[in-house]
Parts: C-alpha cells; structure tokens; sequence
C-alpha cells in the first residue's frame, strides 16, 4: 500500500478543487486498497492488549495497520495546508471527517450547498449553441452534486429536465420520445440521442434528425427539405 501512495499519481485536495470530486475518487483508490471500510466506520481501540486473544490481536494488529495505510494515503492526497489540518488526527477516520468539515462545511453549509444546487439544476436550459451531448452533461454534473450531498435524485426526473429543456429544434424529437416511450424507466444514457454508430444528433439544416434508442426497439426519423 505504501508502495502505491509513492508510484501512483494520487487526486490532491487543494483549496481549488471540488471536494465532492476529490472524495469519490480516493473512496475508489482506498477501496481498491482495502482500507476505505476502516476510514467510513474505524474502529475500537481497546484500552489494553492484556486478556485478548491470539485471534483479536491478529486481527487488530491488520486493522492498525490498515488504518495507518490510509492515514498514509490521505497525507499524501492533501496539499500542505490540508496535511497541517490532520496531522494530529488519531485514525484515518478522525481525518476524513476533518477534510469533509473543513472543505465541505457543517451541516448548516450544507444545506445552503445543496439549496443552491437545487435552483442550478432547475434554471438550466439548453443554449442555442450548444450540442446535446454537451448539455446532458452539463445536467449531469449538477445532478452528481446534487447526490453527492445527500439528496437522491431520480434518473427519471433527471431524464425529464432534460427533456423539457432542449431548445424549440427538438420539440418534435421530444414529443415522439413522450408518446413512445414510459419516461419513468428511460435512462439518461438513452436519452443522449445517438445512432448505432455512436453519432451526435446535430441540429442542421437539410440534414436527417434520428433518434436511435441502443436498448429499445424505437427509431424516429425526419428528413427537412432545404
């Protein structure tokens, strides 16, 4: 383990980057590592190793081991200032719940966080410019936040903005896709609009629109004259 935390380029927490993003990858890295299940729940140390059996101190001694290990890790995925906030912490436990405080807030800024990505999520609208792949991530990723604050967001609703907020060019996709198709089991992959060659919808004058669902049996098509 200690050998990955000084070969692998680790994710660095700084003062600029996402602590959301941050903590979904190291919750992957320390998983893969088998030390994440010691960081989300810790662990008892016993006051005194004397009346434990040969089987309780094997078992602690790889528990403290483990939790040293990703201690270790998340010294070396913080960037100075981040490793003077946990340095003093007694288990990876205790440094996690320091980083998520300390660059995600209490409660109380939570709720505001989370408040605030609620009405991103609503006001967004497809610009006119703008590609549908690259307005569906862009939902996406307000709709990621949203659940990596703790509130669930459906697919299917995430499915639904998406679809009432494309511009007026796909107004006749959209209405097919609602008169064909039960929007409570579409996923947003399928929603992307793509062919089976794995092709963009583009909006473009004197060119086919298709709608090509890779998992269902529905194709829609429309041919403009220039």
């Amino acid at each position: 383990m200690a050998n990955l935390a000084n070969s692998v380029s680790l994710p660095q927490l700084t003062k600029k980057v996402n602590f959301d993003n941050w903590s979904v990858q190291m919750r992957a890295l320390l998983g893969s590592q088998d030390v994440w299940d010691v960081v989300e729940s810790g662990y008892e140390e016993p006051t005194d190793d004397e009346g434990q059996t040969a089987a309780q101190l094997a078992a602690l001694k790889k528990t403290r081991v483990k939790d040293k290990s990703a201690l270790y890790i998340l010294y070396r995925a913080v960037d100075e200032s981040g490793f003077e906030k946990i340095v003093n912490a007694k288990s990876s436990k205790e440094a996690w719940q320091i980083l998520e405080k300390v660059y995600k807030g209490d409660n109380r800024v939570k709720q505001v966080r989370l408040q605030t990505l609620r009405s991103e999520f609503e006001s967004l609208r497809m610009e006119e410019k703008e590609r549908v792949s690259e307005y569906i991530s862009r939902v996406e990723a307000v709709a990621n936040q949203i659940c990596r604050n703790g509130e669930e967001l459906p697919a299917s609703r995430v499915v639904e903005k998406i679809l009432r907020s494309l511009t007026d060019d796909f107004e006749s996709i959209v209405c097919a896709i609602e008169e064909s198709k039960d929007l409570s089991k579409l996923s947003v992959e399928e929603c992307r609009n793509r062919n089976r060659d794995g092709t963009t919808i583009q909006k473009e004058t004197g060119f086919e629109k298709r709608f090509w669902s890779r998992h269902h049996s529905l194709f829609w098509k429309t041919t403009e004259k220039p």
